[in-house]
Protein backbone atom coordinates (compact mmCIF):
# COMPACT_ATOMS: atom_id res chain seq x y z
CA UNK A 1 0.00 0.00 0.00
CA UNK A 2 1.15 3.50 -1.01
CA UNK A 3 0.38 5.75 1.79
CA UNK A 4 1.17 9.53 2.73
CA UNK A 5 2.84 9.79 6.21
CA UNK A 6 0.01 10.71 8.53
CA UNK A 7 0.63 13.22 11.37
CA UNK A 8 -1.28 13.90 14.26
CA UNK A 9 -4.49 15.71 13.40
CA UNK A 10 -7.15 17.02 15.23
CA UNK A 11 -10.09 15.16 15.51
CA UNK A 12 -12.19 18.11 13.71
CA UNK A 13 -10.54 18.15 9.59
CA UNK A 14 -12.27 22.13 9.89
CA UNK A 15 -11.20 23.06 13.59
CA UNK A 16 -7.96 25.04 13.40
CA UNK A 17 -5.47 23.59 16.86
CA UNK A 18 -4.64 26.60 18.77
CA UNK A 19 -1.96 25.77 20.78
CA UNK A 20 -1.60 29.34 22.26
CA UNK A 21 -5.20 29.62 23.03
CA UNK A 22 -4.85 25.74 24.82
CA UNK A 23 -7.39 23.85 22.53
CA UNK A 24 -8.89 23.20 19.63
CA UNK A 25 -11.34 25.98 17.73
CA UNK A 26 -14.98 25.18 18.80
CA UNK A 27 -17.13 24.15 15.12
CA UNK A 28 -20.64 23.91 14.26
CA UNK A 29 -21.77 20.52 13.35
CA UNK A 30 -23.55 21.37 9.73
CA UNK A 31 -27.01 19.91 8.29
CA UNK A 32 -24.87 17.08 6.75
CA UNK A 33 -23.24 16.71 9.76
CA UNK A 34 -20.23 17.81 8.79
CA UNK A 35 -17.91 20.57 10.95
CA UNK A 36 -18.55 24.46 9.92
CA UNK A 37 -16.72 27.22 10.77
CA UNK A 38 -18.49 29.94 8.50
CA UNK A 39 -21.61 30.69 8.31
CA UNK A 40 -24.03 29.31 6.51
CA UNK A 41 -25.30 31.33 2.83
CA UNK A 42 -27.73 33.66 3.75
CA UNK A 43 -27.45 33.66 7.07
CA UNK A 44 -26.97 36.80 9.19
CA UNK A 45 -23.92 37.79 10.90
CA UNK A 46 -22.89 35.74 13.69
CA UNK A 47 -23.68 37.91 16.52
CA UNK A 48 -21.04 39.55 19.77
CA UNK A 49 -20.05 35.97 21.79
CA UNK A 50 -22.26 36.02 25.37
CA UNK A 51 -19.44 35.14 27.93
CA UNK A 52 -20.00 31.80 29.81
CA UNK A 53 -17.89 30.32 32.44
CA UNK A 54 -17.66 26.39 33.06
CA UNK A 55 -16.27 24.49 35.98
CA UNK A 56 -16.55 21.01 37.24
CA UNK A 57 -20.19 21.96 39.09
CA UNK A 58 -21.95 23.55 36.43
CA UNK A 59 -21.63 23.99 31.91
CA UNK A 60 -22.07 27.75 32.32
CA UNK A 61 -25.30 29.67 32.59
CA UNK A 62 -26.26 30.81 29.56
CA UNK A 63 -29.45 33.36 29.17
CA UNK A 64 -32.89 31.65 29.26
CA UNK A 65 -34.06 32.31 25.90
CA UNK A 66 -33.06 33.73 22.72
CA UNK A 67 -34.09 34.49 19.21
CA UNK A 68 -33.68 31.70 16.64
CA UNK A 69 -30.78 32.27 13.67
CA UNK A 70 -26.95 32.48 14.85
CA UNK A 71 -25.70 32.20 18.41
CA UNK A 72 -22.08 32.54 19.90
CA UNK A 73 -20.64 32.03 23.14
CA UNK A 74 -17.26 32.78 24.32
CA UNK A 75 -16.71 29.43 26.62
CA UNK A 76 -13.92 29.67 29.24
CA UNK A 77 -12.50 26.79 31.25
CA UNK A 78 -12.37 28.03 34.85
CA UNK A 79 -11.04 24.68 36.20
CA UNK A 80 -7.79 22.93 36.19
CA UNK A 81 -8.24 20.41 33.13
CA UNK A 82 -9.16 20.48 29.67
CA UNK A 83 -12.78 20.43 28.66
CA UNK A 84 -14.47 19.24 25.52
CA UNK A 85 -17.92 21.40 25.33
CA UNK A 86 -21.17 20.94 23.19
CA UNK A 87 -24.45 22.55 22.41
CA UNK A 88 -26.72 19.66 22.77
CA UNK A 89 -30.43 19.35 23.00
CA UNK A 90 -31.51 18.60 26.96
CA UNK A 91 -31.56 15.08 26.81
CA UNK A 92 -27.94 15.18 24.32
CA UNK A 93 -29.61 13.11 21.60
CA UNK A 94 -28.27 16.13 19.01
CA UNK A 95 -25.04 17.52 18.71
CA UNK A 96 -25.19 21.39 16.81
CA UNK A 97 -21.75 22.17 17.83
CA UNK A 98 -18.95 21.27 19.80
CA UNK A 99 -15.17 22.84 21.28
CA UNK A 100 -13.45 20.06 21.13
CA UNK A 101 -10.60 20.92 24.10
CA UNK A 102 -10.32 24.11 25.60
CA UNK A 103 -7.54 24.27 28.01
CA UNK A 104 -7.96 25.43 31.40
CA UNK A 105 -8.37 29.14 32.28
CA UNK A 106 -8.43 29.87 28.68
CA UNK A 107 -11.58 31.34 26.14
CA UNK A 108 -12.73 29.84 22.63
CA UNK A 109 -16.16 30.68 20.74
CA UNK A 110 -18.77 28.10 20.46
CA UNK A 111 -21.38 29.20 17.37
CA UNK A 112 -24.30 28.14 15.32
CA UNK A 113 -27.32 28.79 13.84
CA UNK A 114 -30.31 27.32 15.73
CA UNK A 115 -33.82 26.83 14.91
CA UNK A 116 -36.16 27.18 17.68
CA UNK A 117 -36.56 24.53 20.13
CA UNK A 118 -34.55 23.63 23.65
CA UNK A 119 -31.02 23.73 23.60
CA UNK A 120 -28.17 23.32 26.75
CA UNK A 121 -24.42 23.24 26.69
CA UNK A 122 -23.00 20.06 27.91
CA UNK A 123 -19.22 19.85 29.81
CA UNK A 124 -17.03 16.72 29.70
CA UNK A 125 -13.82 17.28 31.61
CA UNK A 126 -10.72 15.14 30.74
CA UNK A 127 -10.88 14.02 34.07
CA UNK A 128 -14.40 12.17 34.05
CA UNK A 129 -17.05 14.99 35.05
CA UNK A 130 -19.63 15.44 33.21
CA UNK A 131 -21.96 18.56 34.26
CA UNK A 132 -24.87 20.33 32.21
CA UNK A 133 -26.20 24.14 32.13
CA UNK A 134 -29.25 25.10 32.36
CA UNK A 135 -31.82 24.50 29.40
CA UNK A 136 -31.72 27.58 27.00
CA UNK A 137 -35.01 28.66 25.01
CA UNK A 138 -34.80 29.21 21.65
CA UNK A 139 -38.11 31.03 19.93
CA UNK A 140 -38.70 32.13 16.40
CA UNK A 141 -37.65 31.51 13.05
CA UNK A 142 -34.70 31.26 10.80
CA UNK A 143 -32.86 30.11 7.34
CA UNK A 144 -29.84 27.97 7.47
CA UNK A 145 -29.98 26.34 10.83
CA UNK A 146 -28.30 23.58 11.75
CA UNK A 147 -30.30 20.02 12.22
CA UNK A 148 -26.85 18.48 14.27
CA UNK A 149 -26.56 14.86 14.39
CA UNK A 150 -26.45 11.84 16.96
CA UNK A 151 -23.37 11.93 19.23
CA UNK A 152 -21.81 8.25 18.51
CA UNK A 153 -20.71 6.42 21.12
CA UNK A 154 -17.24 5.10 21.58
CA UNK A 155 -18.10 1.48 21.44
CA UNK A 156 -20.14 2.12 18.52
CA UNK A 157 -17.71 0.77 15.52
CA UNK A 158 -16.74 -2.03 17.51
CA UNK A 159 -18.86 -3.94 15.14
CA UNK A 160 -17.68 -2.41 11.86
CA UNK A 161 -14.37 -3.22 12.93
CA UNK A 162 -14.76 -6.59 14.11
CA UNK A 163 -16.68 -7.61 10.39
CA UNK A 164 -13.53 -5.71 8.62
CA UNK A 165 -11.00 -7.91 10.12
CA UNK A 166 -12.73 -10.80 9.59
CA UNK A 167 -12.88 -9.90 5.92
CA UNK A 168 -9.34 -9.11 6.23
CA UNK A 169 -8.66 -12.63 7.90
CA UNK A 170 -10.68 -14.20 5.51
CA UNK A 171 -8.38 -12.71 1.82
CA UNK A 172 -5.09 -13.40 3.43
CA UNK A 173 -4.90 -16.96 2.70
CA UNK A 174 -5.56 -16.14 -0.70
CA UNK A 175 -2.96 -13.30 -0.75
CA UNK A 176 -0.27 -16.00 0.25
CA UNK A 177 -1.66 -18.37 -2.88
CA UNK A 178 -0.90 -15.36 -5.07
CA UNK A 179 2.31 -14.90 -3.91
CA UNK A 180 3.29 -18.38 -3.72
CA UNK A 181 2.24 -18.56 -7.61
CA UNK A 182 4.46 -15.97 -8.20
CA UNK A 183 7.44 -17.55 -6.33
CA UNK A 184 6.92 -20.85 -7.86
CA UNK A 185 6.72 -18.66 -11.77
CA UNK A 186 10.10 -16.96 -10.64
CA UNK A 187 12.10 -20.34 -9.40
CA UNK A 188 11.07 -22.12 -12.94
CA UNK A 189 12.49 -19.31 -14.40
CA UNK A 190 9.11 -17.91 -16.01
CA UNK A 191 9.58 -14.41 -15.88
CA UNK A 192 6.48 -13.88 -18.41
CA UNK A 193 4.27 -15.80 -16.18
CA UNK A 194 5.69 -13.60 -13.34
CA UNK A 195 4.77 -10.60 -15.23
CA UNK A 196 1.38 -11.81 -15.62
CA UNK A 197 1.08 -13.30 -12.18
CA UNK A 198 2.63 -9.77 -10.43
CA UNK A 199 -0.61 -7.49 -10.68
CA UNK A 200 -3.24 -10.06 -9.87
CA UNK A 201 -0.97 -10.32 -5.94
CA UNK A 202 -0.40 -6.94 -5.72
CA UNK A 203 -4.41 -5.78 -6.22
CA UNK A 204 -4.84 -8.70 -3.58
CA UNK A 205 -2.82 -6.08 -1.20
CA UNK A 206 -3.88 -3.26 -2.03
CA UNK A 207 -7.93 -4.08 -1.91
CA UNK A 208 -7.02 -4.79 2.12
CA UNK A 209 -6.89 -0.81 2.38
CA UNK A 210 -8.11 -0.02 5.75
CA UNK A 211 -5.93 -2.68 7.69
CA UNK A 212 -2.48 -1.41 7.04
CA UNK A 213 -2.13 0.21 10.70
CA UNK A 214 -3.00 -3.66 12.05
CA UNK A 215 -0.15 -5.03 9.74
CA UNK A 216 2.96 -3.28 11.99
CA UNK A 217 6.07 -3.92 10.18
CA UNK A 218 4.72 -6.32 7.14
CA UNK A 219 3.08 -3.44 5.36
CA UNK A 220 6.61 -1.86 4.81
CA UNK A 221 8.17 -5.00 3.73
CA UNK A 222 5.44 -6.68 1.60
CA UNK A 223 4.51 -2.72 0.11
CA UNK A 224 6.96 -0.40 0.81
CA UNK A 225 7.97 2.00 -2.22
CA UNK A 226 11.72 2.97 -2.76
CA UNK A 227 10.73 6.56 -1.81
CA UNK A 228 13.42 7.75 1.11
CA UNK A 229 15.70 4.62 0.44
CA UNK A 230 19.54 5.85 0.82
CA UNK A 231 19.90 4.44 -3.04
CA UNK A 232 16.49 4.38 -4.28
CA UNK A 233 15.54 1.36 -6.51
CA UNK A 234 19.41 0.50 -5.74
CA UNK A 235 19.28 -0.10 -2.32
CA UNK A 236 20.20 -3.32 -1.05
CA UNK A 237 17.04 -4.80 1.05
CA UNK A 238 14.28 -3.23 -0.81
CA UNK A 239 11.58 -5.83 -0.70
CA UNK A 240 8.10 -6.29 -1.47
CA UNK A 241 5.72 -5.54 -4.60
CA UNK A 242 7.31 -2.73 -6.00
CA UNK A 243 10.79 -4.23 -5.79
CA UNK A 244 9.49 -7.13 -7.43
CA UNK A 245 7.95 -4.58 -10.34
CA UNK A 246 11.13 -2.98 -10.49
CA UNK A 247 13.25 -6.09 -11.08
CA UNK A 248 10.63 -7.96 -13.99
CA UNK A 249 10.14 -4.92 -15.54
CA UNK A 250 13.95 -3.94 -15.80
CA UNK A 251 15.63 -6.87 -17.01
CA UNK A 252 16.33 -8.93 -13.72
CA UNK A 253 17.27 -12.20 -14.18
CA UNK A 254 15.06 -14.63 -12.11
CA UNK A 255 17.92 -15.37 -9.70
CA UNK A 256 18.26 -11.68 -8.04
CA UNK A 257 14.43 -12.30 -8.17
CA UNK A 258 13.94 -15.33 -6.00
CA UNK A 259 14.97 -13.72 -3.03
CA UNK A 260 12.21 -11.21 -3.44
CA UNK A 261 9.16 -13.58 -4.11
CA UNK A 262 10.58 -15.88 -1.24
CA UNK A 263 10.73 -13.35 0.94
CA UNK A 264 7.50 -12.05 -0.49
CA UNK A 265 5.77 -15.45 0.76
CA UNK A 266 7.50 -15.54 4.36
CA UNK A 267 6.25 -12.03 4.85
CA UNK A 268 2.84 -13.17 4.16
CA UNK A 269 2.97 -16.06 6.20
CA UNK A 270 4.33 -14.20 9.22
CA UNK A 271 1.32 -11.38 8.68
CA UNK A 272 -1.06 -14.19 8.38
CA UNK A 273 0.55 -15.75 11.84
CA UNK A 274 0.43 -11.92 13.25
CA UNK A 275 -2.68 -10.27 12.49
CA UNK A 276 -5.16 -12.19 15.06
CA UNK A 277 -3.24 -10.37 17.84
CA UNK A 278 -2.65 -7.36 16.39
CA UNK A 279 -4.78 -4.43 17.64
CA UNK A 280 -7.17 -2.33 15.16
CA UNK A 281 -7.83 0.80 16.16
CA UNK A 282 -11.13 1.76 16.09
CA UNK A 283 -11.04 5.54 14.79
CA UNK A 284 -8.96 3.98 11.44
CA UNK A 285 -11.60 2.19 9.89
CA UNK A 286 -13.53 5.72 9.02
CA UNK A 287 -10.28 7.21 8.62
CA UNK A 288 -9.47 5.40 6.12
CA UNK A 289 -12.81 5.46 4.34
CA UNK A 290 -11.25 8.99 3.09
CA UNK A 291 -7.32 7.86 3.11
CA UNK A 292 -7.45 5.38 0.84
CA UNK A 293 -8.13 7.14 -1.94
CA UNK A 294 -6.69 10.31 -0.91
CA UNK A 295 -3.00 8.03 -0.91
CA UNK A 296 -4.67 6.60 -4.45
CA UNK A 297 -5.12 10.11 -5.81
CA UNK A 298 -0.82 11.26 -4.87
CA UNK A 299 0.51 8.24 -5.78
CA UNK A 300 -1.98 5.84 -8.60
CA UNK A 301 -3.57 8.65 -10.54
CA UNK A 302 -0.38 10.82 -10.71
CA UNK A 303 1.43 7.32 -11.41
CA UNK A 304 4.26 8.02 -9.00
CA UNK A 305 3.68 4.91 -8.07
CA UNK A 306 4.73 2.81 -11.28
CA UNK A 307 7.86 1.34 -11.23
CA UNK A 308 7.39 -0.20 -14.57
CA UNK A 309 4.16 -2.15 -15.37
CA UNK A 310 2.22 0.83 -15.99
CA UNK A 311 -0.79 -0.66 -13.83
CA UNK A 312 -1.12 2.35 -11.04
CA UNK A 313 -4.97 2.75 -12.49
CA UNK A 314 -5.94 -1.17 -11.55
CA UNK A 315 -4.24 -0.19 -8.11
CA UNK A 316 -6.64 2.78 -7.98
CA UNK A 317 -9.23 0.31 -8.75
CA UNK A 318 -8.61 -2.01 -6.37
CA UNK A 319 -8.31 1.53 -4.17
CA UNK A 320 -12.09 1.92 -5.15
CA UNK A 321 -12.77 -1.60 -4.17
CA UNK A 322 -11.24 -1.25 -0.57
CA UNK A 323 -12.99 1.41 -0.19
CA UNK A 324 -16.18 0.03 -0.42
CA UNK A 325 -15.85 -2.71 1.80
CA UNK A 326 -15.44 -0.34 4.25
CA UNK A 327 -18.16 1.97 3.54
CA UNK A 328 -20.40 -1.39 3.62
CA UNK A 329 -19.38 -1.86 6.77
CA UNK A 330 -19.91 1.84 7.99
CA UNK A 331 -23.48 2.20 6.27
CA UNK A 332 -25.48 1.74 9.38
CA UNK A 333 -23.37 4.34 11.61
CA UNK A 334 -23.74 6.33 8.17
CA UNK A 335 -26.79 6.41 7.02
CA UNK A 336 -28.23 7.33 11.08
CA UNK A 337 -26.18 9.96 11.30
CA UNK A 338 -26.29 11.75 7.58
CA UNK A 339 -28.46 9.94 5.62
CA UNK A 340 -27.53 10.94 2.08
CA UNK A 341 -24.06 11.34 2.08
CA UNK A 342 -23.61 7.54 1.69
CA UNK A 343 -26.17 7.47 -1.42
CA UNK A 344 -23.96 10.19 -2.96
CA UNK A 345 -20.71 8.58 -2.02
CA UNK A 346 -22.05 4.92 -3.52
CA UNK A 347 -23.08 6.88 -7.19
CA UNK A 348 -19.67 8.39 -7.03
CA UNK A 349 -17.33 5.18 -6.54
CA UNK A 350 -19.58 3.26 -8.99
CA UNK A 351 -18.72 6.06 -11.70
CA UNK A 352 -15.61 5.93 -10.95
CA UNK A 353 -14.72 2.65 -11.49
CA UNK A 354 -16.86 3.16 -15.00
CA UNK A 355 -14.00 5.76 -15.34
CA UNK A 356 -11.35 3.63 -14.75
CA UNK A 357 -12.66 0.49 -16.47
CA UNK A 358 -12.48 2.45 -19.94
CA UNK A 359 -9.01 3.23 -19.27
CA UNK A 360 -8.29 -0.47 -20.46
CA UNK A 361 -7.37 -1.23 -23.70
CA UNK A 362 -8.84 -4.56 -24.00
CA UNK A 363 -5.74 -6.05 -25.78
CA UNK A 364 -2.02 -7.69 -24.49
CA UNK A 365 1.02 -6.43 -26.25
CA UNK A 366 4.31 -8.34 -26.15
CA UNK A 367 5.92 -10.15 -22.87
CA UNK A 368 9.58 -8.96 -23.01
CA UNK A 369 11.05 -6.95 -19.53
CA UNK A 370 10.79 -3.29 -20.01
CA UNK A 371 7.00 -3.81 -21.71
CA UNK A 372 3.44 -3.20 -19.65
CA UNK A 373 3.06 -6.92 -20.27
CA UNK A 374 0.93 -9.20 -18.46
CA UNK A 375 -2.07 -9.27 -16.74
CA UNK A 376 -2.01 -5.50 -16.70
CA UNK A 377 -0.87 -4.97 -20.40
CA UNK A 378 -4.21 -4.16 -20.95
CA UNK A 379 -4.35 -0.80 -18.57
CA UNK A 380 -3.30 2.32 -19.88
CA UNK A 381 -0.20 3.92 -17.80
CA UNK A 382 -1.15 6.83 -15.84
CA UNK A 383 1.36 9.12 -17.71
CA UNK A 384 0.26 7.91 -20.79
CA UNK A 385 -3.56 8.93 -20.15
CA UNK A 386 -4.73 12.23 -22.44
CA UNK A 387 -5.38 15.53 -20.59
CA UNK A 388 -9.18 14.73 -21.33
CA UNK A 389 -8.98 11.68 -19.59
CA UNK A 390 -6.62 12.22 -17.15
CA UNK A 391 -8.80 15.93 -16.01
CA UNK A 392 -11.92 14.18 -16.25
CA UNK A 393 -10.37 11.14 -13.55
CA UNK A 394 -8.65 13.98 -11.52
CA UNK A 395 -12.27 16.10 -10.76
CA UNK A 396 -14.35 12.71 -9.92
CA UNK A 397 -11.48 11.86 -7.45
CA UNK A 398 -11.67 15.04 -6.34
CA UNK A 399 -15.02 15.32 -5.72
CA UNK A 400 -14.96 12.21 -4.13
CA UNK A 401 -12.09 13.11 -1.93
CA UNK A 402 -14.46 16.54 -0.91
CA UNK A 403 -17.31 13.86 0.11
CA UNK A 404 -15.33 11.24 1.85
CA UNK A 405 -13.64 13.59 3.71
CA UNK A 406 -16.57 14.44 6.31
CA UNK A 407 -16.49 10.61 7.30
CA UNK A 408 -13.45 10.96 10.18
CA UNK A 409 -15.59 13.76 11.66
CA UNK A 410 -19.02 12.12 11.43
CA UNK A 411 -18.07 9.15 13.14
CA UNK A 412 -15.38 10.58 15.53
CA UNK A 413 -16.96 9.13 19.45
CA UNK A 414 -18.58 11.85 20.80
CA UNK A 415 -19.79 9.80 23.87
CA UNK A 416 -21.01 11.89 26.23
CA UNK A 417 -22.14 14.64 24.45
Amino acid sequence: MTRVTRLARPLLAGALVLAAAGGALGVALTRDGGPSTTAAPGSAPTPTPLAVSVDKHGCGAPPTSLAAGPVAFAVTDSASTFVTVYLTDPGGDRAYAEIRWLGPRHTLPLTGSLAAGRYALRCVFSDGPVVSSPTLAVTGSASGTLTGYAPMPDLALAGAVASYRAWVQAALPGLLAAAQTLDADVARGDLASARADWLPAHLDYERLGAAYNSFGDFDASIDGRADGLPQGTATSGWTGFFALEQGLWHGAPASALRPLTQHLVSDVQGLIADFPSEDTDPGDLPLRAHEILENGLQFQLSGHADYGSGTTLATLDANVQGTQEVLSLLAPLLRERAPGLLDGVDQQLAQLRVQLAACRTGSASGTSAGSNSGAGADWTPAASLDRDRRERLDGALGALLEQLSEIPNLLAPRTDA
